[in-house]
Order: structure tokens, then C-alpha cells, then sequence
């Protein structure tokens, strides 16, 4: 159910920007430097079963036309390892790979991006993650703490003269540390690797 909720909105917010207006030209010296935004996953609260209860919030800071950093505070539950690609591996959701229970994580990423030609940029995105296991009676089971990095590419588009962008984008996702889990949970994880490519994003702000 979240893999089509997320997709649905993507292709149609997509098809209605196929025009739009692409990043910031080295003569634009007008550009708004500040934004706020998130990213259309909140979507996946949406669904019906195993909803992610997740939450966003980017604050970017546009240092020239081609260097921007955002800082990103999120949270969100998870009961599959993140190993699994959630849109294109269909173990996702099978009841054998789920956890015995469900992690909670906050964490705060800090992302870099470089826009090279256009539009179309490369984004380098460090995130710790603070984590809270929870077995399925409900109760704590432990804590954890992560390194997930994401390296991104993606395209910049302009909306409504400026005052709003979209970003869609495809990244490779990668733990590069995390704590060891407890028990249940860490057999589960260890059977899938560190990275998942292909993951699709699609980012959203308002300039000001």
C-alpha cells in the first residue's frame, strides 16, 4: 500500500512539472538563499497497514547557486530491516522477515548538495539516528544508535516563480555504523546487505 501511495503522487505531481524551470543560472543573483520543506514519503502515513508515522522537516541554506546545505530533524517506525528495499524487494512486508516488534528512530541529517549542469545535482546526506527497540507486546527491548548515509542524484525544479520547488531523485542508501541490535532483531538484519540502490526520492520546498 505505501509503494503505491508514494508512487501514485510522484507521477502525478511529475507530469504536471515536465515544464518547469530548471536551477539557478550563474548570472541569477536574485535567487532566495533560505527554504523550508520535506519530502512526499509523509504520503506513506497513509496507509493502512504498518504506517511508518513518519515525520520531516528540511531547513536548506543556499550558500551560492550551486552549493546548498539542509539540515533534515525526521522520525519514523520501521518493522523490516532496512536492508530491504521497501519499493522493489518483495520480502518487504513478508511476516517471516519482520522484526519481533519495531524500531523508532530520530535522527537529524545534515546534507550537501552540488548542482552541476542545470538542474540535475549530486547530494551527499550524513545521518544519526538514535533508535528505540520495541518487541510486539509493546515494551522498550533495548536502544541503538546509526550512521545512515545517502548519496543522491536528482533534478531541481522550479515552481510558481520560484516560490516553490520539487526535487525528484534516485539515491544509494548506506548503514555505515549502527550498535548491535537485540536479539531477533539482529538475526533478521544481518541476513541483508549495508546498502540498498535505486531508492527513489522526491523532495519539496518553499523559498523564501
Amino acid at each position: 500500500m505505501q509503494r503505491k501511495i508514494f508512487w501514485i503522487g510522484f507521477f502525478l505531481v511529475l507530469q504536471g512539472t515536465l515544464q518547469a524551470k530548471a536551477q539557478y543560472e550563474k548570472q541569477d543573483s536574485t535567487y532566495n538563499q533560505w527554504f523550508v520543506g520535506s519530502t512526499l514519503f509523509l504520503l506513506g502515513n497513509l496507509a493502512t497497514t504498518n504506517p511508518p508515522n513518519f515525520a520531516q522537516l528540511n531547513f536548506g541554506y543556499r550558500i551560492t547557486g550551486k552549493d546548498v546545505i539542509t539540515l533534515e530533524p525526521k522520525t519514523w517506525k520501521y518493522a523490516w530491516p532496512n536492508g530491504i528495499h521497501p519499493f522493489f524487494n518483495n520480502s518487504y512486508g513478508k511476516p517471516e522477515e519482520k522484526f519481533p516488534g519495531y524500531v523508532r528512530e530520530y535522527g537529524l541529517s545534515v546534507a550537501y548538495q552540488r548542482f552541476f549542469w542545470k538542474g540535475l545535482y549530486t547530494e551527499l546526506n550524513v545521518m544519526p539516528g538514535w533508535q528505540i527497540f520495541v518487541n510486539d507486546d509493546g515494551k522498550k527491548d533495548g536502544n541503538g544508535f546509526q550512521v545512515f548515509n545517502t548519496y543522491r542524484i536528482g533534478y531541481h525544479i522550479k515552481l510558481f516563480k520560484d516560490r516553490f520547488f520539487i526535487q525528484p531523485s534516485v539515491a544509494i542508501t548506506h548503514r555505515a555504523y549502527h550498535t548491535k541490535m537485540p536479539d531477533g532483531f539482529k538475526q533478521l538484519d544481518d541476513k541483508w546487505s549495508k546498502f540498498i540502490y535505486g531508492e527513489p526520492g522526491f523532495h519539496f520546498g518553499f523559498n523564501f
